[in-house]
């Protein structure tokens, strides 16, 4: 299936009877589930398993989207059973690109048919999960998380949070590493990773996006990115 979808656009809660492989050809998508949220960039797809409920939306640019169902009897025998990065080679970009223009009739003894079962022999499941954030159960938890996701250049410490939401900061800083698997220090950083990440892709400048997710410098925010992506952030959008 193919859908444009313009900057700003909200896909409600739903779910799918079948697995689900999500591929943006340009621009980046985010896609919710009640444990966290992805990004989906040109390099990466994800795989969303059969009745997990997902909502997705874009940010700052508009996203070409390529998505392939697969039917549960027909899924990979090593799919995983939660969310999962696939790493795009060059030929299950084109072979996606290719298969959004199949008919859903097409016949089982077919070319066209050969060309979808090669997307699933050609799926490579990605150990990098980086762009993953988890979000916490615990209700205080959440709510900060939340609070962060809508404002990411919130610097406000542990001890601030501790005060407005009835706990200890040492009680909410082992509630981050127990749920989320990282100090409330990292989180925070993937957290302004995954909010700059679609804005850089638009095109702002790399000197706006640092100063608006609270770093003082350009400096500060791009050993940041690169710690996290492996990459600075000129050579991540080339």
């Amino acid at each position: 299936m193919a859908k444009d979808y313009p900057a700003g656009h909200v896909v409600p809660r739903h779910t799918h009877a079948c697995g689900q492989l999500i591929y943006a050809v340009s621009g980046i998508m985010e896609v919710r589930t009640d444990s966290g949220l992805w990004l989906v960039p040109p390099q990466r797809a994800l795989w969303m398993p059969a009745g997990i409920t997902h909502a997705m939306r874009t940010r700052s640019s508009p996203v070409a989207l390529r998505t392939a169902y697969v039917r549960v009897n027909r899924c990979p025998a090593d799919a995983p059973e939660q969310p999962s990065a696939v790493q795009v080679s060059s030929l299950l970009r084109e072979l996606i690109l290719r298969a959004a223009a199949i008919a859903l009739d097409y016949p089982e003894d077919s070319r066209d048919s050969r060309i979808l079962g090669l997307i699933l022999e050609e799926i490579t499941w990605s150990p990098e999960q980086r762009l993953h954030l988890p979000t916490g159960r615990d209700r205080r938890l959440a709510a900060i998380c939340e609070a962060i996701l809508a404002h990411p250049q919130d610097n406000r410490t542990l001890d601030d949070w501790a005060s407005q939401h009835g706990a200890t900061a040492r009680t909410l800083s082992r509630l981050f590493t127990a749920e989320l698997g990282v100090p409330f220090r990292i989180w925070r950083q993937q957290a302004r990773v995954m909010a700059a990440l679609p804005r850089l892709a638009a095109g702002e400048p790399v000197t706006v996006v640092a100063l608006e997710m609270g770093y003082d410098t350009p400096g500060a925010f791009s050993s940041m990115f690169k710690r996290l992506l492996g990459e600075s952030p000129s050579r991540y959008f080339p």
